[in-house]
């Protein structure tokens, strides 16, 4: 349902359509944008928020659909192209030169001359101005780096505006920042609306969608779900909307744990463990034999947390105990001699190798915590892969078969094996159903289930609310950075945990 308003929108998109091999990334998409108001685009991963924000600014071609700027109908061909339009997008991370000045970081590519030279004395005017009109105030001849994150979004938006733009797209700009800096960025963003800025904010925090946003569109599956006015929408009503089901027509989960299982000792356990602008102090404790879920939408801190415990990336803040002993855990090796797996949701990244086998995928981890001086002989990777291929029911012609012409389901077999090689105390699944068919989904929970019965501990990521419920043994509740709950078996079914996730009384 859209939004009604009389007013004449500055960007309207409708209809459009985009198709990657085998995917159909968007599908009659949409998006109105008008002068002075703020609007937020949300949506779970692979909604096609990255898609539609990539049709704007010439990244992607659509092959259907309509893009009209300022009345007149557009076809950006190039991030250059948009920018030339008035389409000036700000990113997460920072795309400037740490290295040169702020004032060049702002001109560059254009900047002022005069008899044919460069003329700075005008290009730091003409800087110092355009940081005024944002409220900052900084010397613009100091290198970029030598401000923190913040300010240099700010650098990142006084050039967005040296290039006239009608349209500011904010794309998560606010992962990195801690609430002080988010402040600050708002601070600019409703001065700019006051000077009749159309802006489109992309953000996963609920807190901020709602302390700055007029407008909201959903999406979900590649679709546009509805518009709706911010003061008109309920938390509750729009988690269930990016969700994509009702709180009230969901059915309770089906258990598949044993009844009366109980967890051993503590294994791990965090305390007031944090990272700036990532994740608030967080007191978490995983013991032997118990899966742990943590639930949240996308950017609510559950990844972060991960990769945390995993030494993927450091703390600022806070410790890390193993049996009751603290460890720092300075590279992702260090949480490997301590016992600890880490499947990551990024399969194709951070996962598979695609070019290598699945005996050499499999063998990686366990290669890796022994050390590159003691080769791990060929005949006991053999064995390894033709166990865990038979164990996990991994489709492949042979252990020797390039993972990358595998199924999506069968990859992440392998990668499940690649930890369990390692003989792990402790494994961190991060999203591992995600992408794969309804039959390889049940097989890899059945099988992480049944380990977790025979001692060991799983931490459980998962979008899937009801699948989380439904294998958890404890729950943690994560919104915007933080823990904001601790359940066990029974006491969230699926209509109390988007209450939770939302911010709201599940009453």
């Amino acid at each position: 349902m859209l939004a009604s308003t009389n007013k004449v929108p500055v960007l309207e998109v409708t209809g459009i359509h985009k198709l990657f091999p085998g995917v159909k990334a968007l599908s009659d998409a949409g998006l109105r944008l008008y002068a002075g108001e703020v609007h937020t685009l949300m949506g779970q991963n692979g909604a096609g928020k990255s898609t539609l924000i990539k049709v704007l600014t010439g990244v992607y071609q659509p092959e259907r659909g309509s893009i009209v700027l300022g009345g007149e109908a557009i076809a950006p061909r190039s991030t250059q192209h948009a920018q030339d339009l008035g389409i000036s997008t700000v990113y997460q991370e920072v795309n400037l030169c740490p290295n040169l000045s702020v004032a060049e970081n702002i001109h560059i590519g254009r900047y002022p001359r005069r008899f044919g030279m460069i003329d700075w004395r005008t290009m730091r005017r003409l800087s110092h101005a355009l940081l005024s009109r944002l409220q900052v105030d900084i010397d613009v001849t100091q290198p970029l780096a030598s401000y923190p994150l913040a300010i240099q979004q700010m650098v990142a938006i006084a050039r967005a505006l040296n290039i006239s733009a009608k349209v500011l797209i904010l794309d998560e700009p606010t992962s990195s920042l801690d609430e002080a800096e988010v402040q600050l960025l708002f601070s600019v963003l409703r001065k700019l609306r006051e000077q009749g800025m159309a802006i489109l904010f992309v953000t996963h925090f609920l807190e901020q969608t709602y302390a700055i946003s007029d407008r909201i569109t959903v999406m979900r599956n590649g679709e546009r779900e509805g518009e709706y006015l911010c003061g008109e929408l309920s938390r509750l009503a729009l988690v269930n909307k990016m969700i994509g089901a009702a709180a009230d027509t969901l059915e309770p989960p089906q258990t598949c744990m044993e009844q009366g299982h109980q967890a051993g000792p503590t294994l791990l356990r965090t305390r007031q463990l944090a990272r700036r602008g990532v994740l608030a102090p967080l007191d978490l404790e995983i013991r032997q034999g118990e899966l742990l879920g943590l639930a949240g939408l996308l950017g609510s801190g559950r990844t972060e947390t991960a990769r945390l415990l995993f030494g993927a990336d450091k703390a600022d803040n806070g410790a890390i105990e193993i049996g009751g002993r603290a460890r720092i855990f300075a590279t992702p090796r260090d949480a490997i001699r301590e016992g600890i797996g880490f499947c990551s949701e990024d399969r194709k990244h951070e996962g598979a190798i695609l070019d290598l086998s699945v005996r050499e995928n499999l063998i990686l981890a366990l290669q890796a915590r022994q050390g590159i001086l003691r080769a791990i002989p060929l005949r006991r990777q053999q064995e390894l892969a033709d166990y865990y291929v038979k164990q996990l029911g991994i489709k492949t012609a042979s252990i020797d078969t390039p993972i990358g012409t595998l199924s999506g389901g069968n990859q992440q077999k392998v990668l499940l094996a690649r930890w369990l090689a390692t003989e792990p105390k402790l494994m961190i699944l991060d999203e591992p159903t995600r992408g794969i068919d309804v039959r390889a989904k049940q097989e890899i929970m059945d099988y992480v289930t049944t380990l977790c019965r025979k001692g060991m501990a799983i931490l459980f990521i998962s979008s899937e609310l009801p699948e989380v419920l439904r294998v958890s043994d404890r729950i943690v509740v994560m919104r915007d950075r933080k823990a904001f709950g601790e359940y066990r078996r029974g006491e969230l079914d699926d209509s109390s945990v988007l209450h939770v996730i939302a911010g709201e009384s599940c009453q």
